[in-house]
């Protein structure tokens, strides 16, 4: 592994001089490596769950049994439409249909006034300021609002559940209606909120980690008459433009005149932007627009074969990055590398994510576990047990499929559980 890691080193040099800087680099990568997967760390990675028992860690920790509230401890305890609509994929994926009812129930009740087909869910609920617990903002969050809806279809087909995909189509069609902008030159674009977005009529702040193509190629064959067949169409030249040191921003804002520029929010790219990583490593290789993609997000490959971790943060405009990123980042990019074909890539990054298991929690990092750097985990640790892939038309596929004949059937060959290629 590390010999072969020094070796595309030197090759990638052009000259004598700079091949004795690359050295002199890996020899510090080497050194930051090593604690990694011989140190304290190691017999975490050891005695790291399978992915169900994971899962099942963060119901315990995050998810009140009683009412389906997922619930970020970190923010004062909090309850967010993201966290809503990622637990729904997960209880999805593992087959907790009960789970699932109280997970859409309580977003129903307390996001979206008691109708998904009918109201965007409120992105945020919590204690009020003077005492009581409800919304504290009416405000969207457009990727929650595409999960969710994404979520529900999938329920529908998987569970052959009509009602599921009824209001899922109606949330879809409510998105498009309300947070979806056709953009001159660029195509419809989705609006990330229903505030603060829009600094000028000709003008969109874009994030696009709120764009995972497999969502918007599943939404595209189930609502062929709606944006999301263009979105995915257009989303590998939104890629391209905001990333031109191959690293994708938090936020970047379009104007069909001045193009690619940064936005209000500022030129990092960091906690959002990571997943922009996660999710086209996700994708299932054949989803057109998945390889241009992953050709685009070159600048944190390039990274990891002198660094150890992924930064912290980027300056997407002049490529600098900084600081070292939690274990959710390392998360993100395990599926990342593994289409790539980074096989040495890749377990560094799992042994980093693996060292910071904590038995105690059955979760990852130091107490308080993260919220967020769970879930990142959680996503990519089950795609690269093989619990559930993507096709390519951008419909999960699950283990607990059992008819060999359908297509929503993952492999469980150990080659790909292994290294993390699509068996499907």
């Amino acid at each position: 592994m590390f010999l072969t890691q020094l070796r595309r080193m030197i090759l990638m040099a052009s000259s004598r001089r700079v091949a004795i800087v690359v050295i002199y680099r890996f020899a510090i990568w080497l050194s930051a490596v090593i604690p990694l997967l011989l140190g304290s760390g190691y017999a975490y990675a050891a005695a790291a769950p399978p992915w169900h028992q994971f899962w099942k860690a963060y119901q315990q920790y995050f998810i009140d049994p009683a009412s389906g509230r997922v619930i970020d401890w970190h923010e004062g305890g909090i309850t967010t439409s993201e966290g809503q609509s990622y637990a729904l994929f997960f209880a999805l994926v593992d087959n907790d249909r009960p789970l699932f009812n109280k997970l859409l129930a309580w977003t129903q009740d307390n996001l979206a006034q008691d109708d998904l087909g009918k109201n965007l869910p409120a992105w945020r609920w919590g204690q009020r300021n003077d005492g009581p617990w409800g919304l504290l903002s009416t405000n969207h969050a457009a990727d929650s609002d595409l999960w969710i809806a994404y979520d529900l279809i999938q329920a529908g087909r998987l569970w052959h559940d009509p009602y599921y995909r009824q209001i899922g189509l109606a949330l879809a069609r409510h998105i498009a209606q309300k947070e979806v902008l056709d953009m001159p030159v660029a195509g419809p674009m989705l609006i990330p909120g229903g505030k603060y977005f829009r600094p000028s009529p000709e003008t969109l702040i874009i994030n696009a980690s709120y764009l995972p193509l497999p969502l918007l190629a599943s939404l595209a064959q189930a609502m062929p008459d709606g944006p999301w067949g263009k979105m995915a169409e257009t989303l590998p030249a939104v890629i391209a433009g905001s990333a031109p040191h191959g690293f994708s921003p938090d936020w970047v804002a379009f104007n069909p005149q001045k193009g690619y520029f940064p936005a209000p929010q500022g030129v990092i790219a960091s906690y959002n932007a990571i997943r922009v990583y996660l999710w086209a490593g996700m994708t299932n290789p054949q989803t057109p627009g998945a390889g241009k993609i992953l050709r685009e997000l070159w600048g944190m490959s390039t990274y990891l074969h002198s660094h150890p971790a992924p930064p912290l943060k980027v300056d997407w405009q002049t490529g600098k990055a900084e600081g070292e990123g939690p274990s959710g980042f390392s998360a993100c990019l395990i599926p990342y590398l593994a289409s790539l074909h980074e096989d040495d890539l890749l377990q560094v990054q799992l042994a980093r994510l693996q060292s910071k298991y904590r038995p105690g929690t059955g979760l990852y990092g130091h107490p308080p576990a993260h919220y967020y750097n769970q879930n990142l985990a959680l996503f990519a640790l089950g795609w690269y047990e093989n619990v559930f892939r993507f096709g390519i038309d951008g419909n999960v596929i699950v283990r607990w499929q059992k008819h060999h004949g359908d297509s929503s059937t993952v492999s469980h060959s150990s080659s790909s559980a292994e290294h993390g290629q699509y068996d499907g």
